[in-house]
């Protein structure tokens, strides 16, 4: 069983438009709500092939109670611990040829209290209803106010109780999380690039920089590049693979299905890698947020393999001159940001 825990999730709202004009009147071609957050995706995709999956989704206000009856009405296995403040709302406004423009609200703070009972939910929730957690995903934005090291220290709890941690975040939460030895990580380029401070041009740039995770304490690294694939460094080697180009509707949520269709297949190795790309493409084939099922994947479509170092990406990671200042609502008060890694 894989469990997830969504500490900022969200009701998306996405709306598809024939073109994106600033200071107009934009007629909507069609709209959909889903319930949304990296850890619920997941979970929904899970669901959506077949795999046992548990959610722990903190909720709050009308928002929140919504949230939790559109999940239900999916049948999802969830624990649902209730906050003070309020569930945030999203907006992605998608156009034809794939682009895609995100709102995303900040979200409710979390108090040290709250974030205690959900820590507890999820060690409750890993050891209840006959089956055993196999892996535990955190992922996803932090709330405001919630310190950036929550990620580390939530899997340090749940690696004690001797449950594997695949952390899916960026920023300095990714940062803090690589010292507390997560099973797996999972940036994209921009997050990689970002934790590293280099820039990504190739194949061998990504595969350096996810090494570079590893020797901060990740035991796995699994980047998505969008168009330009996945790598996954792992102990067992290094693994590239690619799915063909797919006419995209939404990106909204791939990441998410690329990472439950990892889990789903072992969470190792090349063939879970392709699993994770066959099941990415489909999310993005579909509108909204919505999580591919059977019918919407070619497990054929992606074979992985020993990557071109020379390979160069689409689109390069160039990191900027000046890193951004950190937010002081975000740190840890007895503790510094994390440099960028060497």
């Amino acid at each position: 069983m894989i469990l997830t825990l969504t500490l900022n999730p969200s009701l998306d709202r996405t709306i598809e438009v024939a073109a994106l004009r600033r200071g107009e009147v934009i007629r909507a071609a069609a709209a959909r709500l889903d319930p949304g957050g990296k850890g619920v995706n997941v979970s929904r995709a899970l669901l959506a092939n077949g795999v046992a999956a548990r959610a722990v989704v903190p909720f709050g206000g009308d928002e929140g109670r919504q949230l939790v009856r559109l999940l239900a009405a999916e049948g999802l296995d969830m624990v649902t611990v209730p906050v003070t403040g309020r569930t945030r709302s999203n907006v992605t406004l998608a156009e034809p040829d794939g682009t895609v423009t995100k709102i995303n609200e900040p979200g409710t703070a979390l108090s040290p209290a709250e974030l205690d009972t959900v820590a507890e939910a999820v060690l409750a929730a890993a050891h209840t209803g006959g089956q055993g957690a196999d892996w535990v995903v955190a992922s996803g934005s932090l709330p405001p106010e919630v310190p950036a090291d929550v990620y580390a220290r939530l899997c340090r709890r749940f690696a004690e109780a001797g449950i594997e941690v695949a952390v899916d975040t960026s920023g300095p939460a990714l940062s803090y999380a690589l010292a507390a030895g997560p099973a797996l990580v999972k940036p994209n380029l921009e997050e990689l690039g970002q934790a590293t401070g280099r820039r990504l041009a190739c194949l061998g740039d990504v595969v350096e920089a996810a090494r570079a995770l590893r020797a901060a304490g990740a035991r796995a690294v699994l980047a998505s590049l969008g168009a330009d694939g996945a790598v996954l460094v792992e102990d067992g080697g290094v693994w590239y693979g690619r799915a063909p180009a797919i006419e995209p509707r939404s990106s909204v949520g791939a990441g998410d299905a690329m990472l439950a269709g990892f889990l789903a297949a072992g969470g190792h190795g090349p063939e879970a890698l392709a699993r994770a790309l066959a099941w990415g493409a489909a999310a993005a084939g579909l509108p909204g947020s919505r999580m591919p099922g059977p019918a919407d994947i070619d497990p054929a479509v992606a074979a992985a393999g020993p990557p071109d170092p020379a390979c160069p990406l689409t689109v390069p990671f160039v990191p900027p001159t000046d890193p951004p200042a950190p937010r002081p609502s975000a740190t840890p008060s007895t503790t510094n940001a994390p440099a960028p890694l060497p």
